[in-house]
């Protein structure tokens, strides 16, 4: 037995032939538990393949598949005072403000773009819930009116993706103050005539919901999203009631009146050019962006000698 070739050599080439796995290739659906690769999740716009559970994705995913050819431009977002109340919990304010644009990558819980989507130009604002549970500060409210006076300097409809748990406890007051200044921003665009759509994912709760999140003029929601003021835990431990199954999500809240449509993620993109283009008064969008089919001479020739 030549103990080189049988085990040293095989031993030396497993080491040097070694690859490293990259780590996060797989990722698990909240719902069902499947393990999903998470190319083909970030493929299926992170909407579980197996059970269809509709997870989180950040504003720039969803940009990303909203606009024609994934191009848009952000508009500017005045940056507010940083931490007008030296708040400290755990942690100081700025220390989570710090992680979470780690974490995220972002600057902060809201990002606003201008584009095309179905050859119609939006100005499109959304947020983000892995920054601080997408919680309304004084730069989302900044970012909703900016996104407001972007709208109605270019006479564009608005479309906002919410997803909060609330508004940020660290401002206080200061955050629950964007609730009227965004009621103010909506108003805006009503009086400019222009359209305003709400999209509500999951979860929309809290001061988001009491304020610009329900104001639209028309309301779509995700399957199963969770919307409400106060959460179903709370209520139960109030009225000390076992709630309806299905209380306060999205198909819930669409057979009781408080919503338009519910619609999956994939045929989001379609069911705004839609809606959009009708608010507007255009014509239909032409199925795969092809120009439209121009007159048949003969057919018109035929209506001319017939009338």
């Amino acid at each position: 037995m030549n103990w080189i070739s049988n085990y040293v050599r095989p031993r030396i080439n497993s080491i040097f032939s070694r690859r490293e796995v990259p780590e996060n290739l797989w990722t698990k659906c909240d719902n069902c538990g499947t393990m999903l690769f998470h190319r083909e999740l970030s493929e299926n716009l992170n909407v579980c393949t197996n059970c269809d559970h509709h997870m989180v994705i950040t504003p720039r995913e969803r940009f990303g598949a909203l606009f024609d050819g994934g191009i848009y431009t952000e508009v500017p977002v005045p940056e507010p005072v940083a931490d007008p109340l030296q708040f400290c919990d755990q942690k100081k304010y700025p220390d989570r403000m710090k992680d979470a644009r780690k974490k995220t990558g972002e600057v902060e819980a809201m990002l606003v773009a201008e584009g095309e989507i179905g050859r119609t130009p939006i100005v499109a604002c959304a947020q983000d819930f892995s920054f601080m549970g997408g919680s309304m500060s004084m730069f989302v409210g900044n970012a909703i009116i900016a996104a407001a006076e972007r709208a109605v300097a270019l006479g564009r409809p608005l479309i906002l993706f919410s997803a909060a748990g609330g508004a940020r406890m660290q401002e206080g007051i200061l955050g629950l103050m964007q609730m009227p200044r965004s009621t103010i921003a909506v108003d805006m665009l009503k009086e400019a005539g222009l359209p305003y759509i709400v999209v509500l994912t999951h979860p929309t709760t809290g001061g988001v919901t009491a304020s610009y999140a329900m104001l639209g003029d028309v309301h779509i929601a995700e399957p199963n999203a969770l919307i409400c003021f106060a959460g179903p835990r709370v209520i139960e431990q109030t009225i000390r009631e076992k709630l309806p199954e299905g209380f306060q999500r999205a198909e819930y809240l669409l057979d009781h009146g408080m919503l338009d449509r519910v619609t999956h993620r994939k045929d989001m993109k379609e069911e705004l050019v839609t809606i959009t283009r009708m608010l507007l008064g255009l014509d239909p969008a032409i199925k795969g962006d092809l120009p439209p089919p121009k007159p048949d001479p003969i057919q018109a020739e035929k209506t001319e000698t017939e009338a």
